[in-house]
């Protein structure tokens, strides 16, 4: 019988050795692209956009044909590491945790992922209906559910699990993210002549007071819309003497089920309107747009708008999961992420039944010395496996 724990660990440790800052993730993709040569899956693909997608097809055709998605994303936050106790990229084993950048979000959960489906595949000999994927997915870390709409395309699954951190509890929905920004227009002056020009940044700061007494939106299983500002500059910066012309301020928007770029905007808008007749400024408010570049050279741009999603946890498939973690010993809380996730785009935009399941707890997250617990792994890479054992019986 093949050590799967042993598999899991060397991969979590191999994916967590390699610097994978988003766009700049090849490294870590060729780690995980080795573990699906070596595996027995029968499809490898590297989408434009440089995610790594292993896919395992069943060798029984009796009409189920499902096609299940584990989703991990292959990037990381940055790191500064000076403030390391253990280098972030030696992927250092202590006293039942391993260290490193990405170990809890989320290589730990992505080789539990593979791994899982590569046991699964052996142990059954592929005599299942249907296909099974694992996709290192790359720029989460920038663009939630961007980069998997190039995969969602090119596997088109029912169903997808997402491994981000739940401490080994059963996720089914998340608030969506919007970041907003709102800009002021002035007139620039001398600051010793402050009368000579229009401050965009006191303007902002009218504008800002308004904002904030906007009641947030409430849905009783995801919570409050919060929309809070995260950030403000002006220009010209430095300011030295220098009336500003111009001021930017953007606020991270905790998106509802059924929340469009349309009702998200409209209550700022309507201040942003009365601000304008009542005292004459101009101002703007939009979403946000980024884009940067992939390792293969691909761009990827968005804006910055992910919507939020739920599912009820008596759906066929949810329930089959659920019946999967119990048996493997677990005893999950069904609940929701308090963050945002690649299920932004599977079930908030292509309305495909989506979970979240994943070792480690959501606060270690982009922390210092981040780390994950070789007890989680262990109960993720069973917990993983079976829910395939459930959902492909």
């Amino acid at each position: 019988m093949l050590n799967w724990f042993k598999k899991n660990l060397d991969l979590t440790k191999g994916l967590i050795s390699k610097q994978s800052y988003s766009g700049n993730e090849k490294e870590a993709v060729d780690v995980l692209k080795q573990f699906f040569k070596n595996n027995g899956f029968d499809e490898i693909i590297v989408d434009k956009y440089g995610s790594c997608i292993g896919g395992i097809q069943g060798k029984r055709n009796d009409g189920n044909n499902l096609i299940t998605l584990f989703d991990g994303h292959i990037d990381t936050v940055q790191v500064d590491e000076s403030k390391w106790t253990y280098p972030p990229f030696d992927a250092i084993e202590d006293d039942g945790k391993i260290y490193g950048r990405g170990a809890s979000d989320m290589k730990g959960a992505l080789s539990s992922m593979a791994v899982a489906v590569a046991r699964f595949a052996e142990e059954t000999k592929k005599d299942f209906s249907g296909k099974i994927y694992v996709s290192g997915s790359v720029f989460e870390e920038i663009f939630e559910g961007v980069a998997p709409r190039s995969v969602s395309d090119i596997i088109n699954p029912d169903f997808v699990i997402i491994g981000e951190a739940s401490e080994l509890n059963l996720k089914i929905g998340q608030r969506g993210r919007a970041e907003i920004v709102v800009e002021t227009f002035g007139t620039s002056a001398h600051s010793a002549n402050p009368e000579k020009g229009i401050n965009a940044a006191l303007l902002m700061s009218e504008l800002i007071q308004e904002i904030d007494k906007l009641q947030p939106p409430f849905q009783e299983d995801l919570g409050e819309g919060i929309l809070v500002l995260t950030d403000i500059i002006s220009k010209p910066y430095p300011g030295s003497s220098v009336i500003p012309d111009y001021c930017r301020a953007t606020y991270d928007r905790r998106l509802l089920v059924g929340e469009t770029v349309e009702s998200v905007l409209k209550p700022i808008e309507e201040i942003v309107a009365k601000f304008k007749e009542e005292k004459g400024i101009e101002a703007r408010v939009s979403i946000a747009e980024e884009e940067k570049t992939c390792y293969t050279g691909e761009k990827i741009s968005s804006s910055r708008f992910f919507p939020g999603w739920i599912y009820n946890k008596d759906e066929l498939l949810i329930k089959k999961a659920y019946e999967g973690l119990l048996n493997s010993g677990l005893d999950p809380e069904i609940t929701n992420y308090s963050f945002c996730t690649n299920g932004s785009h599977y079930a908030g935009e292509k309305g495909i039944i989506t979970i979240g399941f994943g070792p480690s707890h959501e606060n270690i997250a982009h922390t210092d010395d981040e780390y994950i617990e070789v007890d989680q792994l262990d109960k993720a890479l069973n917990g993983y496996f079976n829910i395939l054992k459930e959902i492909y019986k």
